[in-house]
């Protein structure tokens, strides 16, 4: 399994990113293909001291990094990334991986 973790910075109008993520956003990344599982942090993201400087974690799980880096090529994909300029000019850092269990 492959995982890509997109860290939201903190937005200056929460409301604004969260109506904007939720109705237009969210709904265009889940048409990414190979997509197996959407998650998203069900209240603040906290870090180990301090401030946290992020406001939301998508997790999009995968089958491989090959997926993910065919479904980031994809018109969805292509489109997905276009549209992060529309509502998260706080900015956004974007982690790939393979995961396994241990």
């Amino acid at each position: 399994m492959a995982k890509l973790v997109a860290l939201y910075r903190n937005p200056s109008d929460t409301a604004a990113f969260d109506a904007y993520y939720a109705a237009t956003h969210a709904p265009l990344a889940g048409t990414l293909p190979g997509l197996t599982r959407y998650e998203v942090n069900a209240g603040p993201v906290a870090v180990g001291q301090g401030e946290s400087p992020y406001y939301l974690v998508a997790i999009l799980h995968f089958e491989s990094m090959d997926a993910i880096k065919a479904a980031l090529a994809s018109p969805q994909g292509k489109a997905t990334a276009d549209d992060l300029a529309n509502f998260a000019q706080a900015g956004v850092e974007l982690l790939m991986f393979d995961t396994k269990d241990v």
